[in-house]
């Protein structure tokens, strides 16, 4: 039986476009720095260190934290595509619970570049080469970006089954910009409609307007995590505890369901979702505030179902009845997520965690949802790997 491990630190630099951010060992800096100035913490006390990004050389951790301090502690870099933030969480954290370390960092940055997301080496097989098989022969439409037949195709597939309206992803989308309109370190904080959004510039015609993407981001965010006995002793905050965690990869049923779904990782959020309800010993419906994995609108609609938040097939009605937001079962991204917030690959995971913990610690201000005790994260990377992470109110 492990110890919980605490949040006892979280940080994070605002988000901006390409070109108008800091450098990535800048941005780090600042974020962690932010961290340890949370926690009340001197970095000399941090025993481990792990570092997620995606686009950039090895070693960019080392560069990152050398400027915070050069201290001789182990530095893991940790690349996990989109789920990079969470996967340095996520090692972080086993690192305090299995007692290798009392206390251990989680950082994530990225300094992206404008435009799709393509690959970075073109001499060897990409590992997204079987996905892209399978996305060319269910969706086609070779001249539309990949990312956007990914997770547009997925949620094709949810509207070719159940029905479900274009109108849904765009109340999505306006629902983001709503909650973004509220925190001072998203990239998009100017509030849009359903209307705004169907009449935005149309990139798939019948499943996606431009809105209902998320956009290229830069920045940084980093969580200091420890032990219940190491916070006592350093008089650090312990009011919220990683109650439960679970990482998963794909399946057999990812290429062999020959459903758009499957290949973005419904299943493997699925089975991160349950294994976390099981260990937690509680149901979705214990949950109060989610923050999900919203590249596309399309992804939050079919996470709503791969979380249990409502049932298959329920998800236009569940945004209908506002049940995605105040109000109403769950507040779902208060951040304003992916889509509003923006989404800089390895940062994501971890300014997920940094929201969590503020509404836990009711420091969420103007975003604060009412009496959160129970908060809920799921981050995916294609390729893939979804951690699904449950903080408790200790």
């Amino acid at each position: 039986m492990t110890d919980k491990a605490y949040v006892a630190g979280v940080g994070m630099v605002p988000f901006q476009k390409p070109g108008k951010s800091e450098s990535y060992d800048v941005m780090a800096t600042a974020a962690t720095r932010s961290a340890l100035a949370d926690a009340g913490l001197d970095y000399d006390k941090v025993q481990q260190a792990y570092v997620g990004y995606v686009y950039g050389d090895s070693t960019c951790g080392q560069r990152a934290l050398y400027h915070v301090g050069m201290t001789g502690i182990p530095v893991v870099n940790v690349n996990n595509n989109c789920s990079t933030g969470s996967s340095a969480l996520f090692l972080a954290r086993q690192a305090v619970e299995s007692h290798a370390v009392d206390c251990a960092l989680a950082l994530g940055f990225e300094q992206m570049q404008p435009g799709a997301i393509g690959a970075m080496f073109h001499d060897r097989i990409s590992p997204f080469a079987a996905f892209d098989k399978e996305t060319d022969e269910l969706v086609g439409s070779a001249e539309i970006p990949l990312a956007l037949r990914y997770f547009g195709g997925a949620g094709k597939a949810h509207m070719d089954e159940f029905g479900t309206p274009l109108e849904t992803f765009a109340k999505i989308r306006a629902k983001a910009s709503r909650h973004a309109a509220k925190n001072p370190v998203a990239l998009f904080r100017q509030e849009v409609t359903a209307e705004d959004v169907m009449a935005a510039q149309v990139v798939w015609p019948g499943v996606m307007t431009k809105l209902m993407a998320c956009p290229p981001t830069c920045g940084a965010a980093a969580a200091i995590i420890c032990s219940k006995e190491f916070a006592d002793k350093h008089g650090l905050d312990s009011s919220v505890r990683i109650a439960a965690q679970a990482m998963t990869t794909d399946g057999p049923e990812t290429f062999e369901a020959h459903d758009m779904r499957e290949v973005v990782g419904f299943s493997m959020a699925k089975n991160a979702a349950d294994q976390v309800y099981e260990t937690a010993g509680i149901g979705p419906e214990d949950v109060d505030v989610v923050e999900l994995h919203d590249c596309f609108a399309h992804n939050e609609l079919i996470t709503y179902e791969a979380l249990g938040l409502c049932g298959r097939g329920e998800a236009a009605k569940f945004v209908d009845d506002g049940d995605n937001t105040y109000g109403g079962k769950y507040v779902t991204n208060p951040s304003g997520g992916l889509l509003s917030k923006g989404h800089p690959l390895g940062a994501t995971g971890l300014a997920q965690c940094t929201e969590l913990v503020q509404q836990l610690r009711g420091q969420a201000d103007a975003r604060q949802v009412d009496g959160a005790r129970l908060a809920l994260q799921h981050n995916l990377g294609l390729g893939g790997a979804c951690v699904t992470t449950l903080y408790e109110k200790a």
